[in-house]
Formats: structure tokens, C-alpha cells, sequence
């Protein structure tokens, strides 16, 4: 039986070819299927995809450039990908975690397709290569998304759009028949959202804000809620303000219609190829969807995240009143309740998993007062919490019995029993699937649900040891970065100010990034020749080289029950950040994969320096660690041994095979 230890470099002069391909897709999903691993996803956000044949300066999940995106990521096994929230940003917002929880992001329209005859061309060719890019060689291994560019070319396109789309209905064109009868049956199910959208989009417009709270016009600010309230003079305002701006009402309708057709046939191909995508249910919303159900909301307090080290974190999002979510002891859905759902049904419709943002708003969400000043919020002295603008939804109380807690039936715990799960069910998905992310600040009432309910978490092991996995955590998924971290490339050189006031690197401190640990936990059978002299090799090779000891954190994450990569950690991204939370950092959600993605990542993992991902070697690293666990299990039964790499060795020996390849020069 051949043992595998630290592997030498055999120069093959390539990359795999695409007769090898099927064969490198097979091995790699036996090695996740030997370990008993079903899951495992990466994390790129709807604009970070990258162009494909003209560039909009903006990344898209669907279209062309998204399947040969996604076929790539199959091709190193993985087998689903997180998206961002997909909705449509708010104007002066490029982060996705304000969107809208129900309408699509327009900038996701694959504009290519619509000057084809499947659309009957309704955006013709000239006018398509007029207002966006020819692809560009890029030095460096990411692009950034321009917003503002973006925003540009989607108006001239997506007017053009409805233009020709109703010229053409008009001539009888068959295309447009046929769109139309797709048109009008979307319209069926979703015109009274798209109308009041329409109407909310013409008055942001006009004030130049989405925020609505500022508008100048009382009336307008108010103006769905006195409207289903049957207030007459807000029918007559509504009605006025859909007339007189029709047009562009109904062509923000015909955007959404479009892109949900392209949405739901993403997902037939996806279907076909047997590819996840993990859809993120925000756990705000934006200002339009705010105005739409402003009275569900808490009048004077909006949610955050509790700081331990100084001032919370003021998100400014909206929270259901409480009051709001059941009607009754029977739970049926009263207007709060009723969003919530519509939120929850809207990011499943066409995704075949969830990721959970920021679980404990579900549950117990933390409060802060709104239109206060920021220095308000820290008593001055002794610099402690002010509790008066800021608390959990347990320590709120009736305004008008300060006795009484205002959440009295405790509808928020709740939640998740009698709303979210229910509707995870009917799209078909128990608990033990979805992304719960409750990387929050874990008071009482949120671990007594969480107890209750066993949901599975989201562990980092950038702060945890897999070894120290436990038999109740097979459902948990695991990351090392996120969209919300530094790349993991990086970390070793993180610091933080000592008690002395020096800047000290604390990754290396910590025991999650030992090298003994790291070198023992991939190595652990004892009856392997030269074992002890391997992982003293590794431990001197994890203590000198900051790269190497990442790339074991990634081995090491590849051995847990359901892993997440980011995609700039997958292709080796080290300059950007693509997101700094708690920043309005002005590079913030704009990291983006370059045309040439695939030519850049091979390009870095056959560099002297590499910071890619070489997925067949870290695999072979991972599958190695749990063949060994098994051993070490059997107590080094040497029959068991035996017959465990019967189907073992072809995989491990085709991993280093094209690990190899992987690194060769051209």
C-alpha cells in the first residue's frame, strides 16, 4: 500500500485538458463521497460573477457567464454557491444587505440575451455594443464593479428594452405574443407589489431619497399605509402619481418580469446540473419595502448589533413589531407575520437553499433608538450601555405600563417554530440544510431557543479546532473566511493592540492555528511509515511559511460535514477586502472575478508564491486526515486498513496526480 506523506513536484507542463476534466470532476466527488461530505459551497455574491463576452461593469448570476462559472466550480467539486441578497439596492447603497427583499435586482439582467431572437431582439445588437465594454486583459487577479457605470448602461439598455418590446408587440411580432402571454401571467401574480414599487420608485425620484422618512410630503410618506387604512385621499394621490408616470411604472415592471424569466430558467439549467444555489435571506429589507409595510415595524427603534468592546452597531433596519406577527394563540400570520413570509417565499422561489442572515433578529433582535446621536448611546461617565436607546426586544417595555414587557406573549421565540420552519417545509427544506448564521452576541433568551429548536450553526475555524467537533454538530457548516473577513491569506499578519499599546500579530497565538495541531490532526495514523518524521516535516514547514499553514486551515476545513469557501480565498484574491462591516468604505461589495478568471487562478497555483486554492491537493491532504481517523477508530486493525484503501488509493493516488499538474509553469 503506498502511504502518502509531503508530496515532491513532477514537472508535467500542463494544466488538465478537457479529455482529462471528466476524470479530475469524478475523482474529486469520490473523495467528498469516501468522507460522507454533501455539502460544500462557495461564496460569491451576485456582482462579483465575472463578464463573459461584453462587460455591463457589473457581475451577474445567470446568463452565460454564470453557467460556465458554475461548471468551473463543479469541476473542483463543489456542488452549490452562496449568493448575497439579490434584491434591488437602494439608491446610494451598493450593499446587497440593504435591498430589497422582493424586488430583483435589475443590474442582474443578462443584456446579451435580449438582443436574441428568443427575445426577438428587443435590444438590438449596435445599441448593446455601444453602451458596454469589450473585455480587457486585467493585471491583476480581480476587477471591481462600477455601480455608477453600471446604473448608466442598464437605463439606456433596459429603456430601449421596453420600447422595442412594445413596438414589437404592436407589429404582431410572434416573440413578443409569446413574451407577452409570459408578461401577463407574472403580472397575474405579482402586479399590486410591482404597482406600488413602481410608485415608490417615481417619488425616490423625485426627492432624490430612498429614505421616505425625509420626504417633504407627509402624505407621500405615509401614502400605502393610508391607502390600505381606505384613507381617500391617499387612493386619489396614488392614482394621480400612476398616471401621470405610467410608463416608467410599467416599464419598472416589464425589468422585473424579464429577470424573473431569466431567473427561473438559471434554475431549470441548474436543476439539470445538479448545482445549488444558496439564496441569503437578509434579515432587514430596504427603505421601498419599509414604506410598503411601514406599519408592521416598531415606530421608534431600529435594529443593531450589540458591541462588547464599545459603541453597537447601528444598521438602521426596520423591526417587525411584535404585536404584529400572530393574531391569535392558534399563530395564524398577522400583517408582521405575513411580510416575513412573503420575505422567506420570495428567497426560495427560485433557490434551492437559504442562508439565514443574522439568526438572533429572528429571534430576540437587538434595539436601538432611532434619531438619536450616536454619542447618546454611551452613558458619560462610567461609559457604559445607555439602556434607555438601546436593549434587546426582551428588556422592551409597554409605553404605557412600564411593568409589562411590550413583546408579552413572547411572539419573537416564536418565530422560528411556528413561521420559519413551517415555510422552510413547504419549499421542501428541513432545519439541518440552511446557512444559520448566529455569529451574534448570544443572550439568554436566543441560546434557550436555539437549544430548543437544535438548529445547526455556523462555526469559523479560524477560531476552532475541527478535531473538537462534536458528535451533535454533523449538521453545522464551517467556514475559515466569509464575505465579511479579510482574506484568509492574510490572517497571520491581523494584530490588535496589546496592554502595552504595541500592535501584536494574535493569530499565531492562537490554538486553532497550531502547527503541532495542524501537522497531528491531517496525520493522525500511527502505523503510517514515517508518520512521526512527516509530521515533524510539517510542523517546521507550518511554523516558516505563513502560506503553508493556511492552506492546512483549509485542508483541515475540508474534513467538516459542510464547508464554505469565499471566492477570493479560491482564487487566491489577497489585495481587496470585500467587505469591511461597520465601514463606509467606499470599496465595499465592489470585489469582482476577472474575465480570465480561470486563466488567473491556474496562472497563480503554478507561481513560485502561490494563494490560490489548489482544490485536488488540499483534498488529497483532507481525505488522507480522515482515512487516518477511520484507522485510528479500528484501533489499526491492519485488515480494516487494508480494505479501506482498496477504494481509497486510486482516489488519493488521481488527487496528487493533478495537484501536481496544477502547479506545473506553462
Amino acid at each position: 500500500m503506498k502511504i502518502s506523506g509531503v508530496s515532491s513536484v513532477v514537472n508535467f507542463q500542463r494544466r488538465p485538458t478537457k479529455e482529462e476534466e471528466p476524470d479530475l470532476k469524478k475523482n474529486i466527488n469520490k473523495a467528498y463521497e469516501l468522507m460522507g461530505m454533501s455539502e460544500r459551497a462557495v461564496i460569491t455574491h451576485g456582482a462579483c460573477f465575472p463578464a463573459y463576452y461584453r462587460d455591463t461593469m457589473i457581475g451577474s448570476p445567470y446568463g452565460r457567464a454564470a453557467k460556465k462559472y458554475n461548471k468551473f466550480l463543479a469541476l473542483y467539486g463543489f456542488n452549490s454557491n452562496q449568493l448575497g441578497p439579490g434584491g434591488l439596492l437602494q439608491k446610494g447603497s451598493n450593499s446587497p444587505y440593504n435591498a430589497s427583499a422582493f424586488a430583483h435586482n435589475r443590474l442582474f439582467i443578462d443584456l446579451e440575451a435580449l438582443t436574441g431572437e428568443k427575445y426577438g431582439e428587443i435590444l438590438s445588437k449596435k445599441t448593446y455594443e455601444e453602451i458596454t465594454l469589450p473585455l480587457k486583459k486585467i493585471d491583476k487577479n480581480y476587477t471591481m464593479t462600477d455601480f455608477d457605470r453600471a446604473n448608466k448602461i442598464y437605463d439606456i439598455a433596459l429603456n430601449e428594452v421596453y420600447r422595442r418590446f412594445l413596438a414589437n408587440l404592436a407589429d404582431n411580432q410572434i416573440q413578443a405574443i409569446k413574451l407577452n402571454r409570459e408578461y401577463k401571467k407574472f403580472l397575474s401574480s405579482h402586479d399590486e407589489r410591482l404597482t406600488e414599487e413602481g410608485v415608490f420608485r417615481v417619488l425616490s425620484n423625485k426627492y432624490g431619497t430612498d429614505d421616505y422618512t425625509v420626504w417633504n410630503n407627509e402624505k407621500d410618506r405615509t401614502l400605502i399605509t393610508d391607502l390600505r387604512n381606505g384613507d381617500e385621499e391617499a387612493f386619489e394621490r396614488f392614482i394621480e402619481i400612476y398616471d401621470f408616470n405610467y410608463n416608467d411604472i410599467e416599464q419598472y415592471k416589464f425589468e422585473q418580469f424579464i429577470l424573473t424569466k431569466q431567473i427561473k430558467e438559471h434554475k431549470k439549467w441548474r436543476d439539470e446540473n445538479n448545482f445549488k444555489y444558496i439564496n441569503d435571506l437578509l434579515v432587514g429589507c430596504s427603505k421601498m419595502d419599509a414604506w410598503r409595510y411601514e406599519d408592521v415595524f416598531l415606530s421608534d427603534w431600529e435594529m443593531g448589533a450589540y458591541e462588547w468592546g464599545g459603541p453597537s452597531q447601528r444598521w438602521h433596519i426596520p423591526v417587525i413589531d411584535p404585536k404584529k406577527i400572530f393574531l391569535n394563540s392558534d399563530y395564524e400570520l398577522n400583517d408582521g407575520g405575513k411580510f416575513l413570509k412573503e420575505k422567506i417565499d420570495t428567497a426560495l422561489e427560485f433557490c434551492e437553499n437559504i442562508r439565514i442572515d443574522h439568526v438572533m433578529g429572528l429571534i430576540e433582535p437587538y434595539l436601538l433608538a432611532k434619531n438619536v446621536p450616536d454619542d447618546d448611546f454611551i452613558t458619560q461617565p462610567p461609559n457604559l450601555k445607555n439602556k434607555n436607546y438601546e436593549k434587546y426586544i426582551s428588556e422592551l417595555k409597554d409605553p404605557n405600563n412600564e411593568s409589562i414587557e411590550y413583546d408579552l406573549y413572547w411572539d419573537y421565540t416564536k418565530l422560528i417554530e411556528k413561521l420559519v420552519l413551517p415555510t422552510f417545509k413547504e419549499h421542501g427544506i428541513d432545519k439541518e440544510l440552511p446557512v444559520w448564521e448566529d455569529h451574534c452576541s448570544w443572550p439568554s433568551r436566543f441560546k434557550k431557543v436555539y437549544s430548543e429548536q437544535k438548529l445547526p450553526r455556523l462555526t469559523n475555524l479560524d477560531w476552532v479546532r475541527a478535531e473538537n467537533i462534536k458528535d451533535n454538530e454533523p449538521n453545522n457548516w464551517f467556514i475559515l473566511g466569509s464575505h465579511d473577513t479579510p482574506p484568509a491569506m492574510t490572517y497571520l499578519r491581523r494584530t490588535a493592540k496589546s496592554g502595552d499599546g504595541r500592535d501584536v500579530e494574535y493569530t499565531r497565538k492562537q490554538e486553532s492555528w497550531s502547527p503541532e495541531y495542524l501537522a497531528g490532526y491531517l496525520n493522525m495514523d500511527d502505523s503510517r511509515e514515517n508518520i512521526s518524521k512527516i509530521r515533524e516535516q510539517l510542523t517546521e514547514l507550518y511554523k516558516n511559511s505563513d502560506s503553508a499553514i493556511v492552506f492546512a486551515k483549509f485542508a483541515e476545513l475540508m474534513t467538516t460535514p459542510k464547508f464554505q469557501i469565499s471566492f477570493d480565498d479560491l482564487f487566491g484574491i489577497t489585495e481587496v477586502v470585500y467587505n469591511k462591516p461597520g465601514t463606509n468604505n467606499k470599496e465595499n461589495w465592489r470585489a469582482r472575478l476577472t474575465p480570465d478568471y480561470q486563466e488567473k487562478y491556474y496562472e497563480n497555483l503554478a507561481s513560485d508564491n502561490p494563494t490560490a486554492l489548489n482544490i485536488p491537493e488540499l483534498l488529497h491532504q483532507a481525505l488522507q486526515a480522515k482515512l487516518d481517523m477511520d484507522v485510528k477508530a479500528h484501533n489499526y486493525d491492519p485488515d480494516y486498513k487494508k480494505q479501506l484503501y482498496v477504494q481509497a488509493q486510486p482516489v488519493l493516488d488521481s488527487l496528487e496526480h493533478y495537484a501536481k499538474i496544477l502547479k506545473e509553469k506553462s
